[in-house]
């Protein structure tokens, strides 16, 4: 039975989708002005292992990630450039799929843009007002945040206390427009120069948390199963999203609020742009094996801080390493597997049991990651043996391989050996049984500064490609 963290009810709940066995899901998006850190993909992967051990469990899930694509820092971005906002939306939004697709992310089922949705914003912010909810003031359309009786449940705050720092936070002209300081923006009025669209209260262009509200909505219906995003989004964009949306379709919006913890870098300091201590992974990539990235990012717990640092990345390559290396060393065992029987698949079967376990607990990976190293001393123990049955091989390397791709590793990625590389290996074997043990050193530092590296074992040479 799986359980979840709520976010907005601070406890662990049973799991029960909407409709049996599909789960709907959207996850808060990057603003593509610049290329993503390690802060927003811990927050993407975060969601991607979410949904991929959904689907483990058997479940058809629809994953709804958005773009923002105009605000105050696309719009920054663009003059500086001197180019169009679409333009640098366009270019980030292409590296963004490249750089998920290097740490192997799945794409979500769709990636909606906000200014894809203008007309369906204004309708939004339409209803808003006819009901109430909303009010506008000189080009500008205000949600009043005090009128939504719920107004900082999620984030555990207490209303007074949010206009207080609503005062310290609000420039004269924003303050002067509203008529409450804890308002929020819903449609922002055109400056000179900005990119802009007609509306009913003339010029002007979304509020970031409008377009959250209408794309999940409008991708998802009125209520859905999982709302993620890191915990800097709880207040107030997801605040903002609820009180929008719930005043606006009168159900609840969402029924378990999942949200991720920072990265943080020396001095437990949180990763950000704005705080310019960050490391984009378009940059890591180059440098980094992408799936030591990826394990790293990937094998702590969700809601726990991630510590980004060259010794955790360097930890998290050692324990990748001994995984592949289990693995390889089994594979290499199958051409002289028999077909007799064993006790293995029982084994096999209670660690699968014990990791689903451990997920079951809100996804916690750390749990399920020891169930994994369980199978790597099952795969190392078993390939040790003088005889392997083929089918026990096959079983524990199928097990191996799915569940590290609930976390984005995989496994069976083994390159070819050309044919100038696979006669040196060869020769090399020879030289060894003709015991010319300077000719097999020689061959085997030649082959080492090709990046391929040889294990010798009792069943032959095995060679695996130095990442």
């Amino acid at each position: 039975m799986l359980k979840i963290f709520n976010t907005l009810t601070r406890q662990k709940e049973e799991f029960k989708p909407l409709t049996p066995n599909e789960v709907k899901m959207y996850v808060c998006g990057p603003t593509v002005y610049n290329y993503i850190h390690i802060g927003n993909a811990r927050s993407i992967v975060a969601f991607d292992t979410v949904r991929r051990y959904l689907e483990f469990l058997g479940y058809k899930v629809k994953f709804v990630s958005n773009f923002t694509d105009v605000d105050d820092k696309m719009i920054k971005e663009a003059n500086r450039e001197g180019i169009t906002v679409p333009e640098v939306a366009d270019r980030f939004i292409k590296a963004f799929y490249e750089d998920i697709a290097a740490i192997n992310v799945q794409k979500a089922t769709i990636n909606p843009r906000a200014t894809d949705n203008i007309q369906e914003i204004i309708d939004f912010v339409k209803a808003l007002i006819d009901k109430g909810y909303a009010y506008e003031s000189d080009g500008d359309v205000f949600y009043r945040a005090r009128k939504f009786q719920h107004y900082g449940e999620l984030s555990d705050q207490n209303i007074d206390q949010l206009v207080e720092g609503a005062s310290e936070h609000i420039g004269e002209t924003e303050f002067d427009k509203k008529q409450d300081p804890i308002d929020f923006v819903l449609w922002k009025k055109a400056k000179p120069n900005e990119i802009k669209w007609d509306s009913p209260w003339g010029e002007g262009r979304p509020g970031w948390h409008i377009e959250c509200s209408v794309m999940s909505t409008k991708y998802l219906g009125d209520t859905f199963d999982i709302h993620g995003g890191g915990q800097d989004l709880e207040f107030p964009h997801h605040e903002n999203e609820i009180a929008q949306s719930e005043a606006k379709t009168g159900q609840k919006f969402v029924n378990y609020w999942m949200h991720n913890g920072f990265v943080t870098v020396e001095n437990n300091e949180k990763m950000s742009k704005s705080l310019g201590n960050f490391v984009t992974v378009h940059d890591l990539v180059q440098k980094t094996n992408p799936q030591v990235l990826r394990f790293f990012l990937s094998s702590t717990h969700y809601r726990r801080p991630l510590e980004y640092s060259e010794k955790n990345l360097q930890k998290a390559a050692d324990n990748l390493e001994k995984i592949k290396t289990a693995y390889n060393n089994l594979k290499f065992r199958l051409d002289g597997a028999t077909d007799q029987t064993d006790d293995i698949q029982a084994k096999v079967e209670q660690i699968v049991a014990d990791f689903k376990a451990a997920m079951n607990d809100d996804f916690n990976v750390q749990n399920g990651l020891t169930e994994i190293f369980n199978l790597v001393s099952l795969a190392n123990n078993y390939s040790a043996q003088d005889e392997v049955a083929k089918t026990s091989v096959e079983l524990i390397l199928k097990t191996l391989t799915e569940l590290t791709s609930i976390l984005g590793i995989k496994l069976d990625e083994q390159k070819d050996l050309s044919k100038e590389i696979q006669e040196m290996v060869d020769q090399r074997d020879q030289a060894r049984a003709d015991k010319d043990f300077a000719t097999s050193d020689k061959l085997r530092d030649q082959l080492k500064e090709m990046g391929v590296i040889l294990e010798d074992t009792p069943q032959g040479t095995r060679w695996h490609i130095n990442d």
